[in-house]
């Protein structure tokens, strides 16, 4: 039982990682000349310089359901070691994997919308970078995540 638990903490942290990555570094889109992400373009045609992101609603939206979903998986994690310890025998832990679901389904949301918007903001010339990439593993971690947390069951 000891290895499993150690097991879901790792997927969970694991997933958590991934989507701070995501979020902070900024190679969402890389190209020839610059990189850019959810918080600014950086561009090195004269010089290393970096411009915040203002493309619109949409980017906004992205940066929202990104960090949401930093939030719904941190406090996941923390209502599964809280019903670790408070929950009966043979209870579930429900409201961690909801939290868990939802965080993946941000992510997901985040990603989707922006594979649909940016290009109307990068460069056709430029392709996704590993951030982009990132996002869309931790997606479907956090869901296995979640779901494993429904089904699983607290024994002693």
């Amino acid at each position: 039982m000891l290895v499993l638990l150690l097991g879901i903490i790792f997927l969970h942290v694991a997933a958590l990682v991934l989507l701070f990555v995501s979020t902070i570094v900024s190679v969402w889109t890389t190209g020839q000349f610059g990189t850019s992400d959810l918080w600014q373009n950086c561009s090195t045609t004269n010089g290393q310089y970096c411009n915040p992101a203002s493309a619109g609603e949409w980017i906004q939206s992205v940066q929202a359901l990104m960090i949401l979903s930093i939030i719904f998986s941190c406090l996941a994690l923390f209502l599964f070691f809280c019903q670790l310890f408070t929950l009966q025998k043979g209870g579930r832990f429900f409201l961690t994997g909801a939290f868990q679901i939802l965080a993946s389904l941000f992510v997901m949301s985040g990603a989707i919308i922006y594979t649909v918007m940016s290009p109307e903001w990068v460069p056709s010339t430029d392709s996704f970078g590993y951030s982009y990439i990132l996002a869309w593993v931790a997606f479907p971690l956090a869901l296995i995540s979640g779901i494993i947390y429904v089904v699983l069951r607290k024994r002693e």
